[in-house]
């Protein structure tokens, strides 16, 4: 080293280390080793039962006091354990309401699954041309003649076919049977066919003009006509007529009747919308209704009764309204109104979510799912080219078929699907079943 820096360490020399053998040697230092502790852990953290003379009281008391100081505890290991639920802000959740579990969203098909020809079908407002009845028929009228669509294998056949002089047709209704099919001409006339033998059975009459609205009440057919009357007929008795609604001042175009049938809904071209009681068709009143409701500013063709409220009726008006509203049948009162924008053709609850259908014309001519009661637009669907005037639901109310002017009809499936069902486990018929035996 250099007098002048002996501490320079470009002048020292590197220590040498000297190799060590006995690294792979552990002498435990038996004074600083708890016995106590290292016993406690090798027996499990417990002492055996029936063995007192192994562990004294203040044995069994010091070793307590170990596990609780380094929580031992061998039932936690490999446990299943749930996921700590994530930290909350405090000065958040003070001020904000809490929020129910948020159900997972379904998936709404944009486009239609099926869309089959419905050439000739009457471009007409006022008419009902379209439903689908619980036989899982979907009975179509074009021009003048009465089509059945099977759902369950696709097939076509016709049912009605009339001339000239008594067509074009202006109404189908399925009765609750899924047989019997009632259709409605220009002529005035109704006639009663029966689906399974392609048989007219009775023919209705008692209007002066065209019959664009029907619907049942059990054997009772309710009819509505461009002659501003509403017969109720009892296809049970020979003389079917049993009562007359008398109110409107236009074309009837919408009838529908509540769940319970002890209430009749019926919308006019005079852009009025009438409540009736089933009681009260018998009488000679000047005011028969229940309500009489003036609040749309165009004809009142759509109407649907909500299925999970018996007293709830939702109503859409023409190109001059464009709204639907929502009505209380026991009090007359306005709920709701919502402007669509559009022209409200028809309306179709859903009867498995609290959501609402409604297809529209000019000028979009698309269908919209609403959720209620907030009728927050769920989505839109568009594939008709003309307004969609006609719709109705499969038996099972997942599917919902359109008939447009565009003379197409569609089938979309915009209320869900089917729960998959496990198949039922076989039963057994004999004892013993499993038991091997000679036959």
């Amino acid at each position: 080293m250099t007098a002048g820096n002996p501490f320079s360490l470009s002048d020292r020399k590197p220590l040498r280390k000297k190799p060590r053998h006995d690294l792979d040697r552990f002498i435990p230092n038996r004074s600083a080793m708890d016995f106590d502790f290292a016993h406690f852990m090798l027996t499990g953290g417990k002492v055996r039962k029936g063995c007192p003379a192994q562990c004294s009281p203040s044995k069994h008391a010091y070793r307590k006091h170990l596990a609780e100081i380094f929580n031992v505890n061998q039932t936690r290991i490999l446990s299943f354990k749930n996921k700590e639920p994530p930290s909350k802000d405090v000065s958040q959740e003070s001020f904000s309401p809490a929020q129910p579990p948020t159900k997972c969203r379904r998936h709404i098909p944009t486009s239609s699954e099926k869309t089959l020809d419905a050439p000739d079908i009457v471009d007409d407002f006022y008419l009902n041309l379209l439903d689908w009845g619980s036989g899982n028929f979907l009975a179509i009228a074009l021009g003048n003649i009465v089509y059945l669509w099977n759902a369950v294998n696709g097939d076509t056949s016709i049912l009605v076919e009339v001339d000239d002089d008594v067509g074009p047709v202006t109404s189908v209704r399925w009765a609750p049977d899924g047989r019997h099919l009632a259709v409605g001409f220009a002529n005035s006339h109704v006639q009663i066919w029966d689906s399974s033998t392609s048989k007219m059975v009775r023919t209705v009459s008692g209007h002066r003009l065209r019959v664009g609205s029907l619907d049942w009440n059990d054997s009772i057919l309710t009819t509505g006509g461009m002659d501003c009357l509403i017969i109720n007929n009892d296809l049970r008795v020979g003389s079917h007529r049993i009562g007359v609604y008398r109110g409107h001042s236009q074309e009837i175009c919408g009838l529908k009747w509540s769940v319970s049938g002890k209430e009749l809904a019926s919308g006019g071209n005079d852009n009025l919308l009438h409540v009736w009681n089933m009681s009260m068709a018998s009488t000679n009143s000047a005011s028969q209704w229940l309500h009489r409701i003036e609040e749309h500013t165009s004809a009142v063709k759509a109407l649907a009764w909500c299925p999970f409220q018996s007293n709830l009726l939702a109503s859409g008006g023409g190109v001059g309204d464009q709204s639907i509203k929502f009505w209380n049948s026991n009090t007359g009162a306005c709920l709701n109104s919502v402007n669509t924008g559009s022209q409200v053709c028809c309306l179709l609850w859903n009867r498995h979510e609290r959501e609402l259908l409604s297809s529209h014309g000019f000028h979009d001519n698309q269908l919209i799912l609403w959720k209620y009661p907030s009728m927050i637009k769920l989505t839109e669907l568009y594939g008709h080219t003309k307004r969609v005037l006609h719709m109705t639901q499969s038996p099972d109310g997942y599917t919902v078929a359109s008939a447009a002017p565009d003379e197409t009809l569609r089938l979309w499936k915009v209320f869900g699907s089917p729960e998959k069902v496990k198949p039922a486990a076989r039963t057994m018929t004999e004892p013993f079943p499993n038991l091997a035996r000679i036959r």
